[in-house]
């Protein structure tokens, strides 16, 4: 099973990691370079005094004296010095003095000749120049440990440093991975109160600025969640209501019909009201089933080629003598030629028939309904357009005109009124069509509803 630690443990070891590795390679290029640097200038510090000891071995009255004076002054600086005679015997060497000086030295010394070299002796790297002098030659010694003391000294302090750094920056990706952290725990348990249930949930946004914006859209969505949740349950509420008038009507005269109470000369007109409260109720789930097939994906769609202007031209014939019945105008506008679009038919044919039911219902007698279909050039989509004589909406009518129920909530009690579904169903066929819908304020005083389809066809997905 995979590892899934916490994200302030996850920062505080990248921190560390990233601090130990960054460390490893600085401290290994600093002691590099140190290393290479002390060993250098030790060789050519020990070089410098022996051409020093070179050029003042013969000053003065004695030479002998010279060289014991100028062997004091390089014992203090912890180098030996061994003086080579004429017949190549080493004068005042120590035993490390004797093991690092080889006859070939003395030859090459004695032949006038320096010698530059850097051997191991009894296990320590020891650095050897000699110069050839009047009397012989003269060589310096010094351990190399004793030449790099210093740069040895710089090595500790910067390993020292190094790992004060490492410390220091695994102590600030600890605090930086709370910090972090810390907000999106809060954000987490907020997250688990709404799937809880909970609704009054609130982030304070805090943190880095990604960190802050999860903590919003929290609050974001907890806002919708608790305004989606109050639409559902003033919609379930109007649904219940809506289901109940009828079925209380139907279940009243029912119950009169089986106690005997109508007579048979009132029966076909309890039947009557009995059938068209069930025809409402039956309208009423059928609605309820369209908007659920809408939003549901299997909902199906049989795309084909269509002539919009055909289609149009058939649905105004059914709906002028539907408009005629009762005094309504009915007009169509529409070009002579095909309009060619890739869609659904029968589901364009279901957008229409609700405009038209949703538009007849309001309409009075003498005032028009116009349906309108042409094609816009700028972005080649399909507009049908459903304008009508009617009452028409307010601006603010506009803005949820499609949402479920909030205008039949609006004006039930102020004019006649279907489902509070209609135009839901509207707006998610459109949808699903790849198209849109918009309300608006027709031209005849009274509503206008354009649906705009794009000639492809719906764009997959």
């Amino acid at each position: 099973m995979m590892w899934r630690g916490t994200l302030a443990v996850r920062i505080s070891l990248l921190a560390s990691a990233i601090a130990v590795i960054t460390a490893l390679l600085s401290g290994a290029l600093a002691i590099g370079l140190i290393l290479k640097s002390n060993s250098d200038n030790a060789r050519s510090t020990l070089s410098q005094l022996a051409n020093a000891a070179q050029a003042t071995a013969g000053l003065g009255v004695s030479p002998e004296a010279s060289q014991q004076r100028a062997r004091r002054i390089l014992e203090a600086l912890k180098i030996q010095s061994v003086t080579v005679s004429a017949d190549g015997q080493l004068v005042g060497a120590s035993a490390l003095g004797r093991a690092s000086i080889t006859g070939t030295d003395i030859t090459q010394l004695l032949g006038g000749s320096s010698v530059s070299q850097q051997r191991t002796v009894v296990g320590q790297q020891v650095l050897v120049e000699g110069r050839p002098t009047r009397v012989g030659g003269i060589v310096l010694l010094q351990r190399r440990a004793d030449a790099t003391a210093f740069g040895d000294e710089v090595i500790g302090r910067v390993l020292i440093a190094l790992l004060v750094g490492v410390v220091l920056a695994i102590v600030l990706g600890v605090l930086v991975a709370q910090r972090i952290s810390r907000p999106l725990r809060r954000t987490a348990q907020a997250a688990h109160a709404l799937a809880e249930g909970r609704r009054d949930v609130a982030v304070t946004p805090e943190g880095p600025a990604e960190v802050a914006e999860v903590g919003s859209a929290v609050n974001t969505l907890a806002s919708a969640l608790s305004h989606s949740e109050a639409r559902q349950r003033e919609f379930l509420l109007s649904v219940s209501h809506d289901l109940r008038t009828p079925l209380t009507a139907i279940l009243g005269y029912a119950e009169s019909l089986a106690d005997g109470v109508v007579g048979p000369q009132e029966a076909p007109a309890v039947g009557a009201v009995m059938a068209t409260e069930a025809q409402r109720l039956n309208r009423l789930v059928a609605d309820l089933l369209d908007l659920a097939r809408v939003g549901a994906q299997e909902f199906r769609i049989d795309l084909a080629t269509v002539d919009l202007t055909e289609l149009a031209q058939a649905a105004a014939q059914v709906w002028l003598d539907r408009c005629r019945a009762v005094g309504v105008i009915f007009r169509l506008e529409a070009p002579a030629t095909p309009i060619w679009c890739h869609t659904d038919p029968s589901r364009v044919r279901q957008i229409l028939d609700g405009l038209f039911e949703n538009a007849l219902r309001v309409t009075p007698p003498g005032a028009p309904i116009v349906l309108s279909v042409r094609v816009e050039a700028e972005d080649q989509t399909v507009l049908l357009e459903v304008r009508d004589g009617g009452p028409g909406l307010t601006d603010a009518d506009l803005a949820v005109a499609f949402e479920r129920s909030v205008l039949y909530e609006r004006y039930r009690a102020v004019r006649q009124v279907g489902t509070g579904l209609g135009l839901a169903i509207v707006d998610g066929l459109t949808r699903r069509l790849g198209g849109t819908v918009e309300a608006g304020h027709s031209a005849e005083a009274g509503a206008r509803f354009t649906v705009r389809l794009p000639t492809a066809g719906p764009v997959a997905g």
